[in-house]
């Protein structure tokens, strides 16, 4: 077991974005955290990475509690995570925007560089690299962010909404780099409302409602479950 969260809750002004969830993530796992808009997944990865401190509850990464740490520590501890609106440094070219992230595990600006370099690599964007980045497109810009945050060598990798918004045929180059990721020896856990592409990538799922927990299961658990059909997947995936 890798990660454990136990009885998280977090408010907002009074609004309960995630009440008391709990579930664990296993090593080498690719974990689907899914649910409708407004379900707490976004909150809930805020916490994990650091950025918000759970009001209560705990997190706890290989044993060790981390919740409440902030991101440069959980960063430290090898969480990395994307976001659904893209943060690349745009005035920076691709490599300069990996090299922030490698700065993290390098002290030089030369292994920065080179670590840059094999990320960019693997991510399929090294042609891109001298280029700025706000000339890339949506597709790279999403591939860019994921190579950012393998650049700091997570040991937990939290996609938030990678492969929203890509044509079909792009999906599925990103589910290949995914899978690609955990070949590598990364944990991932993503969100994600493309439910066709991304059932048959993971290996359990989390489906969060109103900022609970709905149910924990295989993705052909999920799709039969009556409560996630009525309250986020729809009757079109009954016949399934």
């Amino acid at each position: 077991m890798l990660l454990e969260v136990r009885g998280l809750s977090k408010s907002f002004g009074g609004v309960a974005a995630n009440v008391d969830i709990s579930f664990v993530v296993e090593q080498g796992e690719i974990l689907g955290l899914i649910g409708p808009n407004g379900a707490g997944k976004t909150s809930l990865f805020n916490s994990i990475s650091g950025e918000v401190t759970p009001d209560a509850g705990e997190i706890l990464l290989d044993g060790r509690r981390i919740s409440g740490l902030g991101p440069v520590a959980c960063a430290e501890a090898g969480i990395a995570r994307t976001f659904q609106v893209v943060r690349s440094f745009d005035s920076m070219t691709v490599l300069e925007n990996v090299m922030v992230g490698a700065f993290a595990r390098h002290r030089t600006s030369r292994a920065a560089m080179a670590a840059a370099g094999d990320v960019l690599e693997f991510c399929g964007l090294a042609p891109r690299a001298g280029r700025p980045a706000w000339s890339l497109s949506p597709p790279e810009k999403r591939r860019l962010e994921v190579a950012r945050a393998l650049a700091t060598q997570p040991r937990l990798l939290l996609l938030d909404e990678m492969l929203t918004g890509l044509t079909p045929t792009e999906a599925q180059s990103g589910v290949q780099l995914i899978r690609d990721v955990r070949a590598r020896g990364v944990t991932v856990i993503m969100v994600e409302h493309v439910m066709e592409v991304v059932l048959p990538l993971v290996g359990r799922a989390v489906v969060l409602n109103l900022g609970r927990v709905l149910t924990i299961g295989r993705p052909e658990e999920i799709v039969k479950n009556p409560e996630v059909i009525r309250a986020y997947l729809g009757d079109r995936y009954v016949a399934h």
